[in-house]
């Protein structure tokens, strides 16, 4: 298998957003868990994107992991690989963006464009300053962020305190420009030693002219939309087609699950409005983490209702809730306990035989898809932007049907959609 391109995603859900984006681009894509076993037998692909958990683990462990996955596919043929990050460029003042782009581009000599923008998901970069709709970074939701509360919008002042190598920015002027002259400042930053650029862009047309040009380098860094940007350059270059799998099937709805862990203002407003035509079970956080939540109880009620149709198990809770927890038990034991209880639900009912899994939150579809040992997926239509279906590959659960959806992603009546998709 040679591949097109490459990918390391730094949590499931973006890797599944990026999945979903280059094949609805035009590429053949394989998403896997980890980086695979050398063995391993993939279908011939263009893309595989490669999902890591390392978004925020410590900055050593997160490179150790991104450098593994990366030789694994140089060792396929990947002549470009995209680290992908979140489209908030979510990260602390330590890392993980800058140390892991660092490490990657150290192998290589790479000076890599590094663009979240995501117009499509709202996410746009402008003077080097990140929006999220028609609000800069640190004066969206996102500056209240339970675990990496973004409080400034500059990429180049985020990414510069993260590297060890200098930034710069590349404006949107020298973009609309064209390839030529993007190419030109290139030459002129790397003379001057820059070692990772920072690149505005608005519209796709932008993202589309940063793809072409980041595939003359062996290295990039951004969100979904730079993804795009890189799949149209590779499919009008090597006239790729796509074989995008359908969700068509049976509508018996029996066995399928909703699992909710983020506590995202989305996703609690998916929960409220599917409570009203799905039963919907919310634990008990404080039981949960006092060692009082029964997780056979919970477990019990979903098989019950599995039988006659679809149900919804959460820990999402609004973010004063989720304060107030962190303050009393702390921020890392709250995440752990929580997503570990969804994990266990999970796979207590995926070895009797579930259909369809839906797992809201990035850090809660790690922790349930580590659980269940799926190795790889097979990518299918977007049911909402960024949100493939994944067929499951490899030895385990192979013939369940999976939607990672990152928390801000999806419409309103999201989980009654994608239950109900065909």
């Amino acid at each position: 298998m040679s591949l097109s391109m490459g990918a390391i995603a730094d949590d499931y859900t973006g890797a599944s957003d990026l999945a979903s984006t280059l094949s609805s681009n035009g590429l053949r894509v394989i998403q896997t868990i980890g980086v695979p076993a050398d063995d391993m037998e993939l279908p011939d692909v263009d893309a595989v994107v490669v999902a890591l958990k390392s978004r925020s683990i410590a900055a050593a462990e997160a490179v150790r992991q991104s450098l593994d996955a990366e030789r694994w596919l140089r060792a396929r043929g990947a002549s470009h690989v995209l680290f992908k990050v979140c489209s908030t460029f979510d990260s602390t003042a330590r890392g993980n963006i800058g140390p892991v782009t660092d490490a990657l581009a150290e192998r290589t000599g790479a000076m890599p464009l590094v663009c979240p923008a995501f117009p499509r998901n709202r996410r746009t970069v402008y003077q080097g300053h990140l929006f999220v709709g028609g609000d800069r970074l640190d004066e969206s939701p996102l500056k209240d962020h339970p675990v990496t509360p973004m409080r400034d919008s500059s990429l180049v002042r985020l990414m510069a305190t993260q590297s060890r190598r200098p930034v710069a920015l590349l404006p949107l002027a020298v973009v609309r420009d064209g390839d030529d002259a993007v190419r030109a400042e290139l030459v002129r930053l790397r003379v001057q030693g820059v070692g990772s650029v920072i690149a505005d862009a608005v519209f796709d047309t932008d993202l589309e002219v940063l793809g072409r040009v980041a595939l003359d380098d062996t290295l990039s860094t951004g969100a979904s939309g730079l993804g795009l940007g890189l799949a149209r350059a590779l499919a009008r270059a090597r006239a790729v087609d796509s074989d995008v799998l359908s969700m068509a099937g049976s509508p018996d709805l029996r066995g399928s699950l909703v699992l909710a862990g983020s506590c995202s203002a989305v996703t609690l407003e998916q929960l409220d409005i599917a409570e009203r035509d799905l039963p919907v079970l919310r634990l008990d956080s404080e039981a949960l983490l006092s060692g009082h939540g029964d997780i056979a109880d919970a477990t019990a009620w979903a098989r019950r209702r599995l039988a006659e149709g679809p149900a919804v198990i959460a820990t999402s809770a609004p973010p004063d809730r989720v304060l107030e927890l962190q303050a009393r038990h702390g921020a890392k034991r709250v995440s752990e306990v929580l997503e570990d209880a969804l994990a266990d639900i999970a796979l207590r009912l995926a070895t009797e035989g579930l259909s369809r899994l839906i797992v809201a939150g990035g850090e809660t579809s790690g922790a349930v898809v580590d659980r269940l040992g799926i190795e790889a997926f097979l990518i299918g239509h977007e049911l909402a932007p960024g949100v493939p279906v994944l067929f499951a590959l490899g030895r385990r659960h192979a013939d369940l049907r999976l939607v990672l959806k990152s928390g801000n992603f999806g419409g309103p009546d999201f989980f009654v959609d994608a239950l109900r998709a065909e």
